[in-house]
């Protein structure tokens, strides 16, 4: 029996973790089990499938399975583009610069998080208002 070739990244942004399983196919994207029809709006998805545009004809012969939980729906959606284009570098090192040309940000993690609020204040840097009346 031939073993199968998989590619498993991950990919995070904020509090959202996404792990992508390639494999060879005919070009499916899979997101928790459904298809990216059903995953956010049309911006996030358009979001997602730019690393696939860039890939080319790479991406339509290989099937992308994605687990995804955590954070909100946009730090999601950056998760998932971050380990779909890792898989593909992992499958086509040439697509690496291309990638890196186009956005860094496709194969390198934005480690940007939200800063925790101080005690006894409503927010991270506002203050509490005296009146002195």
């Amino acid at each position: 029996m031939k073993k199968q070739s998989l590619i498993h990244t991950q990919g995070k942004r904020k509090q959202a973790v996404a792990r992508a399983t390639l494999k060879a196919g005919k070009g499916n994207i899979r997101i928790n089990g459904n298809g990216l029809e059903s995953f956010g709006t049309e911006m996030m998805r358009l979001r997602i499938i730019e690393p696939l545009i860039l890939a080319g004809d790479v991406a339509k012969k290989v099937d992308c399975s994605v687990n995804v939980h955590g954070g909100g729906s946009s730090g999601q959606a950056d998760a998932i583009r971050l380990a779909i284009a890792r898989a593909l570098v992992q499958h086509d090192e040439k697509l690496k610069k291309t990638f890196t040309a186009y956005d860094r940000l496709l194969l390198v993690a934005d480690v940007r998080q939200k800063e925790v609020c101080k005690p006894n204040d409503s927010k991270a840097r506002a203050k509490r208002q005296k009146s002195y009346r």
